[in-house]
């Protein structure tokens, strides 16, 4: 596949599988401004590419799937800069793989904290290992979850959970996640992706056209996005019709089209 455009956001290719590996381990896969858009570009070209059918996103070693934002990364930003770049940049790139047409798994390899936990929370499952720890500090820091912490984390976990990580500060390991829905699944250390096999399985054995078509119901009913799909399903439904073969032969002979109704 196309390069990301950053060799951290590693993009790869097989059997009708696109996988996604933050790798940036030496600081626990914390994300730079470089990163998310290369994240951003990544859920571009997976969108684009007809062949792929699932995805699967982790990050690099044991330790973490994604520290959230680099402290260093956006520290010396002004107040204004705060909101207009770093916020609304992550909101870019987090909108894309939430709203990819592709089903999404997040294997969280290591901790899912902050920003990490946001990234996990755009994956339609999430498969945690048995060492990960899962939260919401920002407010330690004084900041607020900026990537949509308190919207599509709320929206997916439900906002008492999503009180308890974000007000209280609750860290949660994963056999307690599981229990409480903000993972689907456990996996021993080391063995995240193998454990992913078993739901790449399942969704090659369904129909490609009926998850995507069903996928895009699912997040307008959650209140992810509502106009795109909509219209898109209705467009590709009209698309179908004779009226608008019709409408077309009409339209390149310059003439009154005959509408039939089908």
């Amino acid at each position: 596949m196309p390069d990301t455009g950053d060799p951290r956001i590693r993009l790869e290719h097989r059997d009708h599988v696109a996988i996604l590996t933050i790798a940036r381990p030496e600081k626990l896969n914390a994300l730079d401004m470089s990163m998310m858009s290369a994240l951003e570009r990544a859920a571009q070209l997976i969108e684009a590419e007809r062949d792929i059918r699932i995805v699967l996103l982790t990050g690099e070693g044991e330790k973490s799937f994604c520290a959230g934002g680099d402290i260093e990364g956006w520290a010396g930003f002004s107040p204004l800069d705060f909101g207009r770049a770093w916020v609304r940049h992550g909101h870019r790139a987090f909108d894309a793989w939430a709203r990819l047409r592709q089903p999404v798994i997040a294997v969280l390899n290591g901790h899912a904290l902050g920003g990490g936990l946001e990234l996990a929370a755009v994956a339609d499952l999430r498969i945690a290992e048995e060492h990960v720890m899962i939260g919401a500090p920002e407010t330690g820091l004084g900041i607020i979850p900026g990537w949509s912490g308190t919207q599509r984390v709320a929206r997916r976990f439900g906002a008492q959970l999503t009180r308890r990580m974000a007000l209280f500060g609750e860290v949660f390991a994963a056999q307690e996640a599981l229990a409480l829905g903000l993972v689907d699944a456990l996996a021993a250390r080391g063995a995240g992706l193998a454990k992913a096999q078993d739901y790449v399985e399942r969704i090659l054995a369904r129909g490609p056209v009926a998850l995507e078509l069903t996928k895009a119901l699912i997040n307008a009913a959650e209140g992810e996005e509502t106009e795109r799909p909509l219209e898109a399903i209705a467009g590709a439904l009209a698309a179908t019709t004779e009226d608008l073969k019709e409408g077309v032969a009409a339209f390149r002979a310059k003439r009154k089209p005959k509408f039939r109704n089908e």
